[in-house]
């Protein structure tokens, strides 16, 4: 399941954010770095995925 949440990811990072932590504090701050740039938001997101 984490595989799809990654692949996710790389596509649009709030969507795995989304899908792991629902919508929260970790998925307003991932939509705030995507906006800031595609990368950091994409950095965050595989974080956020891969830390539980």
């Amino acid at each position: 399941m984490d595989v799809l949440r990654i692949i996710l990811s790389v596509i649009i990072p709030p969507v795995g954010v989304f899908l792991q932590v629902g919508i929260g504090l970790q998925f307003w701050l991932n939509i705030l770095l995507t906006l800031l740039g595609y990368f950091p938001g994409l950095i965050h997101a595989v974080w956020v995925i891969l830390r539980k």
